[in-house]
């Protein structure tokens, strides 16, 4: 027997449909606070050093937390190469502005203190609020738009060709859950920054106050969404049965456009524990920023993320990019994946790299741990 052999086709599939999960959710647990601190910094910090102080609460640690983002987008590439293709193409302009946000908080974290102007650190800090606010904001119009259908098709010949447009994409629903996602990783921000600065000081205090209206705004924008799936948007399911280890040919696979998204809950009840752990981990976030919490509060919140995120996914499944305009197009995780090898030959070395990354980047927690304080920012010429 070829060794690969040994795991079947469609359990790498849902292997790597969960490993995909496991790296997007780890992007937004640890650079999503990242993206929520860059966001709220004109906001908690009323003076150069209290800025300075939040700015430096995710100094140490933000290059490090993109390596989920790298990861994710690599795996997309290598594991499902038709959804690469589709959303990397059909979102062009979109992944752009995300990218060119991204680009900022580099150079933001680099060059804001390299001169000492009130306007030109001025510049920087908005320049780091577009790199955070931004890719959070786009990241859930991504995804409001994959639950409602993704305007493309797939030729004969499996060329995808996508219809929409950029201003397409900015329809209601997208913009909710771009809202949602915004405010959530607000929310996850503000809890970094209660554990990294000193209780009582005013970035801790005016981040409790922000994080706790933005994790309610993510709550209700959340339950407002799942009633929308619920009674305003058709979902996606097999008209037949389908193989799971049948050819990457999207075109054999019949989907019909009707029905619900919530339908899901009823076939697998215990995908139930998603959403709640989403409503619960958000809500107890908030009492966390209300009470004066920590490293709890920290906690809760990633709780929420966690379960927003995979709420998605395992409403979805087995969909991971649906076609509005040519459902049996739609792209599943029976027939859009890389071949046997490919995918074995990657779980080897996702098994061999993904827990030396979890060890060293908790290490490099364990080093950098401790809270930014303002003698250490304005004494240190070392801090940004």
């Amino acid at each position: 027997m070829i060794l690969h052999d040994l795991i079947s086709l469609d359990v790498l599939r849902v292997l790597w449909w969960f490993l995909l999960g496991v790296l997007l959710i780890g992007f937004a647990l640890t650079d999503g606070f990242d993206m929520g601190v860059g966001a709220l910094t004109p906001f908690v910090g009323k003076t150069d050093t209290e800025r300075r102080i939040a700015i430096n609460t995710i100094g140490p640690v933000w290059e490090g937390n993109q390596v989920w983002f790298i990861l994710g987008g690599g795996a997309i590439f290598a594991a499902w190469p038709p959804l690469y293709a589709v959303s990397f193409s059909g979102f062009y302009l979109a992944m752009f502005a995300i990218l060119a946000s991204l680009i900022l908080r580099p150079v933001g974290f680099k060059y804001r203190s390299k001169r000492d102007s009130e306007t030109w650190r001025t510049c920087w800090d908005w320049a780091l609020f577009v790199g955070g606010a931004v890719p959070a904001l786009i990241f859930g119009v991504a995804v409001g738009n994959v639950l409602q259908g993704v305007p493309f098709h797939l030729t004969d010949d499996l060329l995808s060709v996508y219809t929409g447009s950029f201003f397409g994409l900015l329809n209601p629903f997208a913009l909710l859950a771009g809202i949602v996602s915004l405010t959530m990783l607000l929310m996850h921000g503000a809890a970094w920054l209660t554990v990294k600065t000193e209780a009582g000081s005013p970035v801790a205090t005016r981040a409790r106050a922000i994080g706790s209206v933005a994790g309610f705004v993510a709550m209700a924008g959340y339950a407002l969404a799942g009633l929308w799936l619920a009674f305003g948007i058709d979902g996606y399911h097999f008209a037949a049965a389908v193989p799971a280890d049948m050819p990457s040919n999207p075109l054999l696979t019949p989907v019909d456009h009707a029905g619900s998204w919530l339908a899901a809950y009823g076939a697998r009840p215990w995908i139930i524990v998603a959403p709640v752990f989403g409503f619960v981990g958000m809500a107890m976030a908030i009492r966390g920023l209300k009470s004066g919490g920590e490293v709890s509060t920290l906690l809760w919140s990633k709780l929420g993320i966690f379960g927003v995120i995979s709420s998605v996914g395992l409403t979805m499944f087995p969909f991971i990019l649906p076609s509005s305009t040519d459902p049996k197009s739609s792209l599943t995780v029976w027939d859009s994946s890389s071949s046997q090898m490919t995918l074995f030959v990657m779980l080897v070395a996702a098994v061999i790299f993904v827990p030396i990354i979890l060890a060293y980047t908790a290490w490099v927690y364990k080093v950098l741990w401790g809270k930014v304080t303002e003698a250490e920012i304005t004494g240190e010429g070392h801090s940004y």
